[in-house]
């Protein structure tokens, strides 16, 4: 990196192109002033001549070179303006490389993505500024003050309205644009967390809620008239550790537009903040350029405005929003359908009212929104083939999963039901968004994170470390009750980790089981079961060790293994064992069979062959797994196989009944 001096700062600009424009004209401001010099830009194409008029002759390269250029320039800042999804990656190669940062919003597209930049921004002492531009506002920190001041009463919410109007063109004008994933990489492109994102993290900031812990919760109604795959008009409501309350109503199908604002709630009085021209109740405040800040920070060590740090509160929200279910559509009779752009007539006075009254749309009267409520329940996405029981429909696989790379993409089973049609599996649940059903599921395969979620770390805990593996499926074989499936392991890098052959049969109970004995079998109706039967074989290509968070210092978690995520709206849920009951006597227990039972179902786990410790939940959760790892590694030379038998039924078992199906299953008498 060059050395500081009296002169320009150099600067690398990483997207020159879209916002890119943007950054160009700004520093044409500072090179005329003499503060920065355009060393280097760096994009997928050849940026021409004139684009860069007033700015010299930088030198030129392509996104995989970044590293290389700013060490070649010297650059000491870069300017990273690339698609949401590469933030990460780039953000990363440039601190490493010795650069300063400034990051456009959002910061990135997922939390773990967020918390790389976080951990390399530590290891490297560099700065990383946000380019959240309504943040280097004076208007905010005069809201906060009239906000202290009493002078509003108590302050109870703070509510957000933004309507714009987008040509059709707009969602076409990258191949990220209107995308909340691409090529299985998130992306998390929306009216929430691009166009309007600078409304959501200025609320936050006006609140002082801006880094991590702020935020208890947040309901999302997420809807596009467009025909894409993110939301063109949605509405959150963002409830506050403090018990503040922050709605966000936007929409990019308006007529026109009208600038973005503020609604300040408090029990003696309103004020009202227009963030786009900086006006509070009619006050005109200065803004600070966030290039020009982090200029001064490098020369001078001026305070950063928006550090990465101020932008934590911020990505637990689009967190929330990447996590949430697809948005729903808007149908086309409530749209006016003008050329080359949609219309829902009515929606700028929706944002209004949303604003005055700190209220979701579903809760504004309007068709249609109405009964959305933001509970849409998850889906599990991708290619899938059913199971069936005497033609009863028992189970969906999803071999094919469209899944984020921190889930580590799996097949999985969901949803799994009983005979009589109670759904026994919970996808992508709100405490675990990586649980999926049934599935084989491990924490550390050779040092590769196929579970999903962060990993333990021995004396650091649970950390996003970007290890995270997938299951590829290659091939089917078909059997009678299922079949058979053939998969790859892979790691992050592409890398083979293993090959598993794999079996998943649905049949129902041999003779003996319930059906020859309904009478002895409380709560199931009729005595109706069936069994899902889940072998697999795991061959290595040398030698490693399988270990659970358990072996690296975590007390109790020795999960990874088959695993079973039950629902947890289910009432009454317990568990035992032929010799035990409730989860702290059952947890680690060895033992060929246990059950988990509710009020609705009943589930009866065999292990068939090598029989590991039950990994169990109840309390936090409803899940079960055998754990291949309990408390210490489990060295893999060459193949590990194990079966697991579940005997599905309706009702709720006793310790007898449930016996007499896991004998039925072809556990050991």
């Amino acid at each position: 990196m060059g050395e500081l001096n009296g002169g320009p700062v150099r600067i690398v600009l990483a997207g020159a192109y879209g916002h890119g424009r943007s950054h160009l004209e700004n520093l044409r401001r500072l090179t005329g002033l003499g503060l920065v010099e355009l060393a280097g830009v760096c994009d997928v194409l050849p940026v021409d001549a004139d684009r860069l008029h007033g700015l010299g002759a930088p030198e030129q390269a392509r996104p995989e070179d970044l590293a290389g250029l700013i060490e070649r320039t010297g650059a000491q800042i870069t300017i990273l303006c690339t698609p949401i999804d590469t933030h990460a990656e780039l953000a990363v190669t440039a601190l490493r490389a010795g650069s300063h940062l400034l990051l456009e919003k959002p910061p990135a597209a997922s939390m773990a993505d967020f918390e790389r930049i976080a951990a390399a921004v530590e290891e490297t002492g560099l700065a990383c500024q946000v380019g959240f531009q309504s943040l280097g506002s004076a208007a905010v920190p005069a809201a906060r003050k009239l906000i202290a001041s009493g002078e509003l009463g108590e302050v109870r919410g703070i509510g957000v309205a933004g309507a714009w109007e987008r040509p059709a063109d707009y969602f076409t004008r990258s191949p990220w644009a209107g995308r909340r994933r691409l090529d299985g990489r998130d992306v998390v492109d929306g009216a929430l967390t691009n166009p309007f994102a600078h409304a959501t993290a200025t609320a936050l900031a006006v609140a002082g809620a801006e880094e991590r812990g702020a935020i208890a919760s947040v309901e999302l109604e997420l809807f596009h008239a467009n025909p894409i795959e993110s939301d063109d008009t949605s509405a959150a409501r963002i409830r506050l550790a403090d018990g503040r309350v922050i709605t966000v109503a936007v929409t990019l199908c308006a007529t026109g537009r009208t600038e973005p604002y503020l609604l300040l709630h408090g029990s003696a009085g309103t004020a009202r903040l227009t963030y786009t021209t900086d006006d509070l109740d009619g006050t005109v405040h200065p803004r600070t350029d966030l290039l020009q800040n982090l200029v001064e920070h490098v020369r001078a060590g001026a305070e950063l405005l928006v550090p990465l740090a101020r932008t934590g509160a911020f990505m637990e929200f689009m967190e929330a929003v990447r996590l949430a279910p697809d948005p729903l559509p808007i149908a086309d009779e409530h749209q006016t359908i003008h050329p080359g752009r949609r219309e829902v007539p009515g929606v700028r006075e929706l944002t209004d009212a949303s604003a005055e009254r700190l209220a979701l749309f579903s809760e504004l009267d309007v068709a249609w929104a109405a009964g959305s409520g933001g509970k849409e329940p998850r889906t599990a996405r991708g290619n899938a083939r059913e199971l069936r029981v005497a033609g009863t429909p028992v189970a969906s696989y999803v071999w094919e999963p469209d899944l984020p790379a921190t889930d580590s993409p799996r097949p999985y089973l969901h949803p799994v039901r009983t005979l009589g049609g109670v759904e026994v599996t919970e996808y992508r649940p709100d405490d675990h968004v990586h649980h999926l059903g049934v599935s084989l599921a491990i924490s550390d395969v050779g040092a590769v994170n196929f579970w999903g979620g962060r990993t333990f770390v021995r004396d650091r805990g649970p950390s996003w470390l970007g290890d995270h593996g997938r299951q590829r499926h290659d091939a089917f074989e078909e059997t009678g009750d299922g079949f058979a499936e053939e998969l790859t392991w892979l790691g992050p890098d592409g890398a083979v980790v293993a090959r598993e052959r794999r079996t998943v049969l649905a049949a129902a109970l041999p003779s003996g089981g319930p059906s020859g004995a309904s009478g002895d079998v409380p709560g199931a109706a009729g005595g109706d079961a069936w069994m899902l039967d889940f072998a697999f074989t795991l061959t290595v290509r040398e030698p490693l060790e399988i270990k659970s968070s358990a072996c690296k210092g975590r007390p109790g978690a020795g999960y990874g293994g088959f695993f079973w995520r039950a629902p947890k709206s289910s009432p009454d849920v317990a568990v035992f064992t032929g010799e035990a009951e409730g989860e702290q006597a059952v947890h680690g227990s060895v033992t060929p069979w246990l059950a988990l039972v509710s009020g609705a179902w009943s589930l009866v786990f065999v292990q068939l062959g090598h029989v590991d410790p039950w990994f169990v939940r109840v309390a936090e959760y409803p899940g079960v797994g055998p754990a291949l790892a309990w408390d210490r590694p489990l060295a893999v030379a060459d193949t590990l196989s194990r079966r697991v038998v579940t005997v599905v039924a309706d009702g709720r078992l006793d310790r007898a009944a449930a016996g007499r199906l896991a004998r039925a299953a072809g556990a050991p008498s």
